[in-house]
C-alpha cells in the first residue's frame, strides 16, 4: 500500500469562527483583495474587521462561474491597488476565482499558460500569494482544494489549474454563514457535497485517509441535508452539511473524483447551469450506469462492495443492497426538486459533443470504470 494526503497549512471550523479571519489576514499581509460573490454586501462586516485591523482592503465581484476572463481581471485589481493577501469570501465559485488569483499574482502569465486541457498546462513555479479561503455554502469544499476550476468561454469547456500551491494557507469554515441560504441553492450544494464524498469513495485512487474522511461525511450528510433544506436555520443540520462539504474537499483533493464531474465540467463550459444542480442530476443516474458496467466488466473488484457500503451508510440499514442506495438517492434528488438538464438548455442533439469533452476530463479518469461512449450518452440522455 501507497498513498499520498496534503491538506491546507490550516482549518479553522466553528460557529463565529468567522471572527478570527481579520486577525489572521493581518498576520499575512498589508492589502487584500476581498473576492466576494453576486452581492458584495455580504461581505461587509469582514471588510469592517480588516479595516479595524490595519488592513486595506479591495473588494473583487465574481457574479456567477469563474472564467478566465473574470480571473483576469481579478489579477490586473490586484495588482493595480498593490495586494498581497486574497481572501476568497463566498460559494465554490468565488473561492476558485480567489485561488487562481493568488496563483497567477506570484507566477505571471495568462491563466490559459497553466490550466489543464485547454491551456497549456505548464506547472506553477512560485508559491501563491497568501490565500485565506471563507466557504459560505456547503457544497463544493474549495477552501481545501489544490485546485480551481475555470470556465472559458472561448473553448465553451471547464477545465483546472492545479497545483499544491493552490491550497489556501488558511481556511475558516463557519457554518452560521449558510444559515441563510434558500432551500434551492441548500439542495444543489449539498448534492454536489455527497457526491464528493461517494465519488472519491469509489474512486480508482481511494486510500484508507480519505476513505475515512468519506464514511464520516455520508453519515452526516444522510441524517442532515434534508433537515436542512427543509429548516433553513437547524445549527446542527447546517454543521453537519458544512463539517460534510469540507470532508469532501479534503478528500476529493487526494483520492479523485469521477464521471459526475467529468460530465459536470463538459456540460458547464457550454450551458448556464449551475454546477451543484448539475451534479445532483447526474449523480444517481451516474451511480446507476457504474454498477451496470462494473456488474458487466469488472464483477471481481471492490467498488461494486463500496457501493454496498454507500448503500448502508445513506440508507441507516446493515442489510440495505446497491440499489437500496441509488434508489435512496433518486428520492432525495426528487424530494429536494432537483431540476433535469433541459431546464438549462441542454438539447438531446449535443450530447455526442458533451460525451467526448467528458471522455478528456481530468475527473473522468478517478471513476471506478470506464464507460463508454454510449454508456454515457444514455447517462445524458436520461439527465435530460
Amino acid at each position: 500500500m501507497r498513498f499520498e494526503f496534503s491538506a491546507p497549512t490550516r482549518i479553522v471550523f466553528g460557529s463565529g469562527a468567522v471572527g478570527e479571519v481579520a486577525s489572521a489576514a493581518k498576520a499575512m499581509g498589508e492589502r487584500a483583495l476581498v473576492v466576494t460573490g453576486r452581492d458584495p454586501g455580504r461581505a461587509g462586516r469582514l471588510v469592517e474587521r480588516l479595516r479595524s485591523q490595519g488592513v486595506s482592503v479591495a473588494v473583487f465581484g465574481v457574479p456567477g462561474e469563474p472564467t478566465v476572463e473574470r480571473v483576469r481581471t481579478g489579477v490586473e485589481q490586484a495588482r493595480e491597488t498593490a495586494c498581497d493577501l486574497v481572501i476568497g469570501f463566498g460559494g465554490g465559485s468565488v473561492l476558485d476565482a480567489g485561488k487562481a488569483v493568488a496563483a497567477l499574482l506570484t507566477n505571471g502569465g495568462d491563466p490559459l499558460d497553466y490550466l489543464e486541457v485547454i491551456g497549456k498546462g505548464r506547472t506553477l513555479a512560485r508559491p501563491s500569494a497568501p490565500c485565506i479561503a471563507v466557504p459560505t455554502t456547503a457544497g463544493t469544499g474549495a477552501e481545501v482544494t489544490r485546485n480551481a476550476v475555470l470556465a472559458s468561454t472561448g473553448h465553451a469547456v471547464k477545465a483546472s489549474l492545479r497545483s499544491a500551491f493552490l491550497y489556501p494557507r488558511l481556511a475558516v469554515v463557519d457554518p452560521e454563514l449558510t444559515h441563510s441560504l434558500p432551500p434551492a441553492v441548500t439542495a444543489s450544494t449539498g448534492l454536489d457535497a455527497l457526491t464528493q464524498l461517494i465519488e472519491p469513495f469509489v474512486s480508482v485512487a481511494a486510500n484508507p485517509v480519505t476513505d475515512a474522511l468519506c464514511r464520516e461525511g455520508m453519515a452526516r450528510v444522510a441524517r442532515s441535508l434534508r433537515r436542512a433544506w427543509e429548516e433553513g436555520q437547524n445549527a446542527a443540520a447546517r454543521e453537519d452539511m458544512a463539517l460534510a462539504s469540507l470532508l469532501g474537499g479534503l478528500a476529493l483533493a487526494n483520492a479523485k473524483l469521477g464521471a459526475v464531474h467529468g460530465c459536470a465540467a463538459a456540460l458547464g463550459g457550454r450551458y448556464p447551469a449551475p454546477h451543484g444542480a448539475v451534479c445532483a442530476r447526474l449523480l444517481p443516474v451516474v451511480m446507476a450506469a457504474n454498477v451496470a458496467a462494473l456488474h458487466d466488466r469488472a464483477t471481481g473488484g471492490p467498488a461494486l462492495r463500496r457501493y454496498e457500503e454507500v448503500a448502508r451508510i445513506l440508507t441507516g440499514r446493515p442489510d440495505a443492497t446497491i440499489a437500496d442506495g441509488i434508489r435512496w438517492v433518486y428520492g432525495l434528488c426528487a424530494d429536494l426538486g432537483v431540476p433535469p438538464l433541459g431546464r438549462y438548455g441542454v438539447p438531446a442533439a449535443e450530447i455526442p459533443a458533451v460525451v467526448a469533452e467528458t471522455q478528456r476530463a481530468g475527473s473522468t479518469k478517478g471513476n471506478p470504470i470506464a464507460l463508454t461512449d454510449d454508456e454515457l450518452a444514455e447517462v445524458l440522455r436520461q439527465a435530460l
